[in-house]
């Protein structure tokens, strides 16, 4: 059924209504807290919010979306944000009082929090997780959790000094990868690491003045894939860190780089190489080349 099928509710046009103020109201951390709801904004993150609301409902699972708000321009353009009952049709006026951006794009979803403990991911066998370690940045942390959805990562965990993963420009920044993996908040570093290499997992710091390259241990991969025969054990310690192995990537603050106590706690240090003039990669960027790197050894 679509949205011109079913019965509406009246256009929402005060921008000053209560409704509008208590939406609006989620872009605090404070009220995020004490509501466990959060704003995602853009046609393509309610979308996905959307479909997993959906997945969960079928799978008789709480869903996570409780109103989706949408203008009439975005609705010609996205007509599958309105097939549902949580729609509410509303002014750009309305629309713009909700959201935190400059230029709204036409659709908000208030949503529940999705973070799971620690504990579920343990306990699932990953093989590839993305540590944010101190990542403050709300665009940086929302790309890498984007990347690690895009390379088939099993989890992403931030640590308790990260950014707030439900900060709208975080969540904006995700273009909907939110909603498509497992996402821990506030791990303590100190308790995280030795329980990932208890359970199995490779550690390695993504780290500029790492002592591997990442260009070694990829063609270290190469060669074991196509000389599959070597015998060459996939050792989490051991000399050289192999890109098959359960890994958890670590990966730190942009200015500051990772905390010694993660670099120690660490089994290697990998550095992405520069081949250019530029000092350093974005992390978020050199987030991706590692993850990939991975993701790729791992489906060799």
């Amino acid at each position: 059924m679509n949205y011109s099928e079913r019965p509406q509710a009246p256009l929402l046009s005060n921008p000053r209504s209560d409704r509008v103020r208590d939406v609006a109201k989620l872009a605090g951390r404070s009220v995020r807290l004490r509501q466990g709801r959060f704003l995602a904004e853009g046609p393509q993150t309610v979308r996905e919010a959307l479909r997993l609301h959906r997945d969960r409902i079928a799978a008789r699972q709480p869903g996570v979306v409780d109103e989706v708000y949408v203008t009439e321009d975005c609705l010609q353009r996205y007509p599958e944000l309105g097939e549902t009952a949580l729609s509410r049709l509303v002014t750009p006026e309305v629309l713009a009082a909700m959201s935190s951006t400059v230029t709204p794009q036409g659709a908000i979803a208030v949503c529940h929090f999705l973070d799971v403990p620690l504990d579920t991911v343990l306990d699932s066998s990953p093989r590839l997780i993305a540590v944010l370690v101190e990542v403050r940045d709300p665009g940086n942390a929302g790309t890498i959790l984007r990347a690690a959805d895009s390379a088939g990562a099993d989890a992403v965990i931030f640590t308790d000094a990260s950014v707030d993963v439900y900060n709208p420009k975080t969540v904006r920044s995700t273009v909907g990868s939110l909603f498509h993996l497992p996402v821990v908040i506030g791990a303590d570093a100190g308790d995280l690491l030795p329980r990932l290499t208890a359970g199995g997992m490779a550690i390695l710091a993504a780290d500029g003045y790492g002592d591997r390259s990442l260009d070694e241990l990829q063609d270290s991969s190469a060669r074991r894939r196509l000389a599959p025969s070597s015998g060459e054990a996939l050792s989490l310690t051991g000399a050289s860190p192999k890109l098959e192995a359960p890994t958890a990537w670590l990966f730190g603050n942009e200015a500051q780089g990772l905390p010694q106590d993660a670099l120690d706690a660490a089994h290697h240090r990998v550095a992405v190489p520069v081949y250019g003039k530029a000092e350093s990669l974005n992390v978020g960027t050199a987030a991706t080349v590692c993850l990939y790197a991975s993701a790729r050894a791992q489906r060799g």
